[in-house]
């Protein structure tokens, strides 16, 4: 016969309860991860908007058109009251070369041409009373002739003195220093009493309206130049403002020693805002246009494939996407497929987070 043995009552309370701590303790393995809390900082959501692609150049500001005040005749410089940052109009009288020599022999000239002009009258009236006294029989034709060799010999005296006037004053001009063009003075380098010399610079005079970007292009980029293609670039101490301009001309040649092709940009300075000299950095226009883009920090490229981390439903997760243009200045990349506008992916350090992890971008 079997007998059965029915477990004490105390032991099947600790058996149950034992079965419960255990349910317990498996339902807490299989709680879900914590959620990371992530800084506005670290996502971005996908915009429409413009992108432009091109090469990046940098260069410094020039004044396009600008002229060197020379000296043209030695002396002493008079008179010169033009300062730095003063405006100028052209054949504006800026100073005087005090030349003694020049200015005298230009009085000295005048004073032979009024002396030949009163020798060329008295030839003629000789000439006029010798041709009456040879027509009556009163003079002989070699008296005649002898007359009238005088009065062509006073008309060449004339002509060479008035030769020599107009030599003597276009000098004497020349020791009266005039603007060559209207602008603002940028640099004066010599002062009133100063000896100066011929071809010895005194002002120099720039057009402040339009500028120059003369910049340096990698010959590896080169092309992609073309005249006429449009130029967006900051300058150093305007922050947050992006000036613009267009390619005039392209150096043929390029600099054998570090590659580069300098390349000429006109720049509009509507109102003087720029300033010459400074240091210029931006980007030639190639193609732009308005489309879906993301930071450049926002794609993970592995060889020819390209991903992003979005943020979907609070969890992470990589969607492979197609790239389109590249804008280096702003930093952006287009996204031809893969996510849509007002997805948000993650951006900069975060980019490393695991897919599936629980994520919560905070102030949202």
């Amino acid at each position: 016969m079997n007998t059965r043995t029915t477990p004490p009552l105390g032991t099947l309370l600790l058996l149950l309860l034992g079965a419960a701590c255990g349910r317990s303790e498996d339902t807490e393995t299989t709680q879900a991860a914590p959620v990371m809390v992530l800084s506005p900082q670290d996502a971005t959501v996908a915009e429409v908007g413009p992108i432009g692609a091109g090469m990046l150049l940098t260069g410094t500001l020039r004044p396009e058109n600008f002229a060197s005040v020379k000296a043209q005749a030695p002396g002493t410089i008079s008179g010169m009251r033009i300062k730095q940052g003063e405006r100028v109009r052209a054949g504006q009288v800026l100073a005087t070369i005090q030349a003694a020599g020049i200015q005298s022999q230009a009085a000295g000239a005048q004073a032979g041409v009024a002396s030949a002009e009163a020798g060329l009258a008295l030839a003629r009236r000789q000439m006029e009373s010798a041709r009456t006294l040879y027509q009556a029989g009163a003079m002989s034709e070699l008296d005649f002739r002898t007359a009238q060799a005088g009065y062509e010999a006073a008309r060449g005296q004339l002509a060479a003195a008035r030769a020599g006037a107009t030599g003597a004053a276009e000098a004497a001009g020349r020791a009266t220093v005039r603007a060559p063009m209207s602008g603002v003075v940028s640099e004066r380098l010599v002062e009133d009493g100063e000896a100066v010399a011929p071809g010895q610079a005194l002002l120099t005079i720039v057009d402040p309206a339009r500028l120059q970007l003369e910049a340096s292009v990698p010959a590896t980029s080169v092309g992609q130049l073309r005249v006429g293609a449009p130029v967006e670039f900051r300058v150093q101490g305007y922050p947050g403002r992006v000036f613009t301009g267009v390619v005039e001309r392209i150096n043929p040649v390029a600099d054998p020693a570090t590659r580069q092709v300098q390349t000429y940009i006109t720049v509009p300075n509507v109102g003087g805002a720029l300033v010459a000299g400074l240091f210029a950095e931006g980007q030639v226009q190639s193609e732009s246009r308005n489309a879906l883009a993301v930071p450049a920090t926002a794609v993970k490229q592995t060889g020819q494939a390209a991903s992003v981390l979005r943020v979907r439903d609070g969890k992470v997760e990589q969607v492979p996407v197609q790239l389109g243009l590249r804008d280096p200045d702003a930093e952006r990349v287009e996204i031809v497929a893969g996510i849509s506008a007002g997805d948000t992916v993650l951006v900069g350090a975060v980019t490393g987070t695991t897919p599936g992890t629980p994520v919560r971008v905070g102030g949202r």
